[in-house]
């Protein structure tokens, strides 16, 4: 007998206004992604380029504190560890009250992240087989939901809502995925003792954060002034033992509650919108809404801005190389139908559906948006080369693969407008 499982055209009011405003942030934050990694690439094939490059590699930090790193470096092991703390937030919020906290609303999007991570990394691994290439697996396993979310936004404006979620819904999980392969598979020399001494900050984060969260809710200085220091601490511990230090973001995301009831002689907080308000405070919401911006209007973008940076006349052996032809296959064919194929085979062998308004095309051309893979892709390219030459055919490669997903998605997606009646004079 089949499992029960989603309709996918059953929204709630409230959810499709959470996604709602989820997506409007999201377009917003794919738009300065994307400016940024147009100006950085612009950058490093311009009479700037050594200019470019002397910032990028310029150093800063303590020395003592074998944080003496690269602003490149920065970014990606710093600032993106802001971007993983609000994607930890989304993932909690997500188990906790959202499509994810019932299995049966989870297993269509969850089992399409699933095949949409495991059949570009097979086909990475068809090209680049036997070759020290290999170890780049899964830089097309991932789904940039930004880039993604924005796209979506340009082209198809009024895609049905369910389609919406499952995208997002998607992402998420393809997030998590990509986060527990980092921590797995691009961590060596681990040192316990580092990451052992992490868990003493992180726990009094969690306790604080537990304890307080009215009070961290109501007074918008005390996150910065005694979280934001415990976070630093736990993620220059998480750095130095050798996991990537991004993970730490979503180790504290976790912490943070997400139904948190006042106390009963506490201060009652205003609600910052209608889904917030009520007798109960979501501090994961809260610290989403002020510190998204320093994610998506910061963090992301200079990521970006230096991730991009490629020179095409540089050492890269684009476009002939097993590793380009592994990530455009990847991220181009192996995300579309390995969303597409589990997708089909859940509503097929279960009692899924994804409502009448949605059409195959439709979901086929969401599928193909999880082929722009970015930011956490650019990420995982650093992760595995060595190699400089490795590393910008990589990143050229997956720009071009993910552009190139974004025009598959939108000749599935744009509708051509009706043609007007005309009546003879």
């Amino acid at each position: 007998m089949p499992t029960p499982g989603l309709s996918l055209a059953q929204v709630s009011r409230r959810e499709g206004a959470r996604v709602t405003r989820i997506l409007r942030n999201e377009f917003a934050s794919g738009i300065a992604v994307m400016a940024a990694a147009l100006l950085g690439f612009i950058a490093a094939n311009s009479p700037l380029s050594n200019a470019y490059m002397d910032l990028r590699d310029f150093r800063i930090g303590p020395e003592a504190l074998n944080l003496n790193l690269t602003l490149g470096t920065w970014a990606a092991d710093g600032l993106l560890a802001v971007f993983f703390f609000m994607v930890g937030l989304e993932l909690k919020r997500e188990f906790v009250t959202g499509a994810l906290s019932k299995f049966t609303s989870a297993i269509v999007p969850v089992a399409a992240a699933v095949g949409g991570v495991v059949l570009p990394a097979l086909l990475y691994l068809a090209f680049t087989f036997g070759t020290d290439a290999a170890q780049g697996w899964a830089i097309p396993a991932a789904t940039d939901i930004a880039f993604a979310v924005a796209i979506l936004g340009l082209i198809a404006p009024r895609i049905p809502t369910a389609l919406r979620i499952f995208l997002l819904t998607l992402a998420v999980v393809d997030d998590l995925i990509a986060i527990s392969i980092i921590a797995l598979f691009y961590t060596s020399g681990v040192q316990f003792s580092f990451l052992a001494l992490s868990l003493i900050p992180l726990a009094l984060y969690a306790f604080l954060a537990r304890r307080f969260a009215v009070w961290f809710a109501a007074h918008r200085w005390a996150a910065w002034a005694i979280l934001l220091p415990l976070g630093g601490i736990v993620w220059a511990l998480v750095h130095e033992s050798g996991v990537h230090a991004t993970i730490a973001g979503v180790l504290l995301a976790f912490t943070v509650p997400v139904v948190a009831k006042p106390r009963k002689n506490g201060k009652q907080v205003p609600a910052l919108d209608s889904e917030s308000a009520g007798s109960t405070l979501d501090l994961a919401h809260v610290f989403g809404y002020r510190f998204g911006p320093l994610s998506s209007g910061f963090a992301v973008p200079v990521f970006a801005f230096f991730a991009a940076g490629v020179a095409v006349g540089g050492e890269n052996r684009f476009p002939f190389d097993p590793i380009v032809f592994g990530i455009i296959a990847g991220l181009v064919v192996g995300k579309t139908v390995g969303i597409t194929a589990t997708t089909w085979a859940i509503l097929r062998f279960t009692r899924a559906e994804l409502g009448g308004e949605a059409s195959w095309r439709e979901v086929i051309g969401v599928a193909a948006l999880g082929g722009i893979g970015f930011t956490v892709s650019l990420l995982i390219a650093d992760l595995s080369f060595t190699d400089p030459a490795d590393g910008d055919t990589a990143r050229l490669a997956v720009m071009v693969a993910s552009l190139m997903a974004a025009a598959v998605a939108a000749s599935l997606l744009i509708r051509k407008p009706k043609a007007r009646a005309t009546h003879p004079n």
